[in-house]
Formats: structure tokens, C-alpha cells, sequence
């Protein structure tokens, strides 16, 4: 019985393997949209690639950008100014975490520099320091 149990976790992990290499070869073969759709970070529900939705993600919408974390307990809340179809500034405006080092009235200048369906490569600028990062935007339920 152990052993039947031990089969189908591995064959489960094999297929589970699998489907998601499948997934990424899709979205290596399509190109990234020209020009990009900067549209897509105007509103919406947000992960980051390689982050535990419970450690992070974010939330648009009337242009304030509000980023949780840990399981949603504390955040940071963002004011967004758009001086760009693809560019915009964030404005620290509030936040709960208090050993986080973005204070309220800090401004981060952000360009949306790629698109590919539902994914968003953003250049975030803050001081002297320039970060890259890619977002997911989480597909919305039809009703």
C-alpha cells in the first residue's frame, strides 16, 4: 500500500512537472506585445514571479496601488500618477509595517517597459537605485 502511495505522488508530480514546463514553452514562443500594453497595470489583482502569493502581491485600482504582505496583515498603500501612457509616479501615502524602509512621501518613478498576455515587466526607479521585476496580473472571472 505504501508503495502504491509513493507511485502516484511521483507519477502526480511528474505530470504536475510536465504541464507546467508545457505552460512556460507557451510563453516563450509568443512575442511580447509591440507596443506594449501599458493599460494592463492601470487596474487589477498583481503577483510577483517567484514570490508566494502569501509573502506578496498588489492591488490597482482609482489609481492607488496597495501591496500586501505577510498573508495580507500589513501594506504599503501608493498613490498613482500617470505622466505617460507608460510611465508613472508612486507616492507613499500609508503603511502599517513599521521596519519596512519605504516611508509615507517617498516617490518611486515607474515605466512599463514589456508586456506578454497577463505578465508586466516594470522599471522602478527610487534615489540612485534602479530595480527590474515582472508582475503577473491574475486573469478575471467572467460572469
Amino acid at each position: 500500500m505504501n508503495f502504491l502511495k509513493i507511485f502516484s505522488i511521483g507519477v502526480f508530480f511528474l505530470g504536475a512537472s510536465y504541464a507546467n514546463a508545457q505552460s512556460q514553452e507557451t510563453v516563450k514562443k509568443k512575442p511580447v506585445d509591440n507596443p506594449p500594453k501599458c493599460t494592463n497595470i492601470k487596474e487589477g489583482k498583481f503577483y510577483r514571479m517567484n514570490y508566494p502569493p502569501n509573502l506578496w502581491y498588489m492591488t490597482i485600482k482609482d489609481n492607488i496601488q496597495t501591496e500586501y504582505y505577510n498573508d495580507g496583515k500589513d501594506f504599503i498603500k501608493l498613490t498613482m500618477v500617470f505622466v505617460g501612457d507608460c510611465e508613472y509616479k508612486l507616492i507613499a501615502v500609508e503603511k502599517t509595517e513599521k521596519e519596512n524602509p519605504i516611508k509615507v512621501g517617498d516617490i518611486f518613478t515607474n515605466k512599463v517597459i514589456a508586456t506578454q498576455d497577463n505578465y508586466i515587466k516594470i522599471q522602478s526607479k527610487f534615489e540612485n537605485d534602479t530595480y527590474n521585476f515582472v508582475l503577473m496580473k491574475a486573469k478575471e472571472n467572467k460572469k
